[in-house]
């Protein structure tokens, strides 16, 4: 077991049943989520001690929220109460050729007022193994950007593996503003999540060659990051092929040292719900990391928890470790060299 810091915003999230236009529906499905928090259950569920840190209104909602994340077993004693409201968003679920549409509500929220002095950081981070935080932490304002890169540094100063996943939302921030809170971080991070579009647009590397093939193109991205940013010692990604928003195909992507090592593709037919798969994802990369897995399995095992993610409804990943190893093909995934 490991200890393992997350810091970040949860919501309440209000979804439509499938079929429903979020403008004609008179039902709302409630749930509770969110990048970090999501993160945070699934190594949660893999058998972690995992501190969630962020702030929540003290009212009912905020109550449901402890209620949630304690449900999973994620440590909430660095949960700040204050504030007024708790961030919401509506996601009016996709089906066939029409894809899944949020719509965000957590301006003035509670967790966008959190500042580096309701914190201690030395505290939190007291004996911890893994940091993780999101992009999405940093669009929210300038103070949660100043305190993210203090967090990051201060876990690195307590000798803490940290891990930052991309994560670009281009409803909350452009891709300048987002670029430049990015990039002060990156000589602190260990473990990165973030794929082709990113390095173009947010890193400003220069295009791969059209004739590379696919994962030939994202190893010379990670290549080209790792030129920047020899620190970072791992990188990964999912390749998602979208057939339809009920049936999708992915396959997961891992880099270190020079070499990418990619999980088999696994066909999602039929999809409940694709938020969170993402969360899921890194969740198991870091999982094997932590727990010194092959490359090659830890890849297959992250990608077979974004699957399994996507059956069920809800941000969060309700699969413990020996259940995703129950339906995971044991067939090594290919490495590229």
């Amino acid at each position: 077991m490991k200890k393992i810091v997350t810091l970040g915003e949860i919501m309440l999230r209000l979804s439509t049943k499938s079929g429903e236009r979020l403008f004609q529906t008179d039902n709302l499905l409630m749930h509770y989520g969110g990048a970090e928090a999501n993160v945070a259950v699934s190594l949660s569920q893999f058998g972690h001690d995992v501190k969630f840190v962020s702030k929540i209104p003290n009212n009912p909602l905020g109550a449901a929220v402890e209620r949630h994340l304690k449900s999973y077993s994620v440590d909430t004693n660095s949960l700040i109460k204050g504030g007024e409201r708790l961030g919401t968003y509506y996601l009016e679920s996709g089906v066939g050729g029409r894809s899944a549409q949020v719509t965000y509500d957590r301006k003035y929220s509670s967790f966008s007022q959190l500042s580096k002095e309701e914190l201690n950081l030395d505290e939190i981070f007291c004996d911890a193994d893994l940091f993780h935080v999101t992009g999405i932490t940093l669009a929210l304002s300038p103070a949660l950007r100043e305190l993210v890169l203090l967090a990051v540094r201060t876990a690195k100063e307590a000798g803490v593996i940290t891990s930052l996943d991309f994560n670009y939302r281009a409803s909350l921030w452009s891709q300048q503003a987002c670029s430049e809170a990015i990039k002060p971080l990156l000589g602190y991070i260990d473990i990165c999540f973030c794929g082709e579009l990113d390095a173009v647009h947010l890193l400003a590397i220069k295009p791969a060659s059209e004739s590379l093939l696919k994962d030939e193109k994202l190893k010379y991205y990670y290549e080209k990051i790792n030129e920047l940013y020899p620190n970072i010692r791992y990188m990964a990604s999912t390749f998602r092929t979208v057939l339809s928003a009920s049936t999708n195909k992915l396959q997961g992507n891992i880099y270190t040292k020079g070499e990418l090592f990619q999980s088999k593709e696994l066909l999602i037919d039929h999809i409940v719900d694709r938020v969170g798969g993402g969360d899921a994802f890194a969740a198991g990369v870091m999982h094997g990391i932590l727990e010194r897995w092959p490359l090659s399995r830890t890849i297959s095992f992250a990608s077979m928890a974004s699957a399994l993610k996507h059956t069920i409804h809800g941000d969060c990943n309700a699969f413990k470790e020996e259940e995703i190893m129950k339906v995971l093909d044991q067939e090594a995934g290919k490495i590229v060299r």
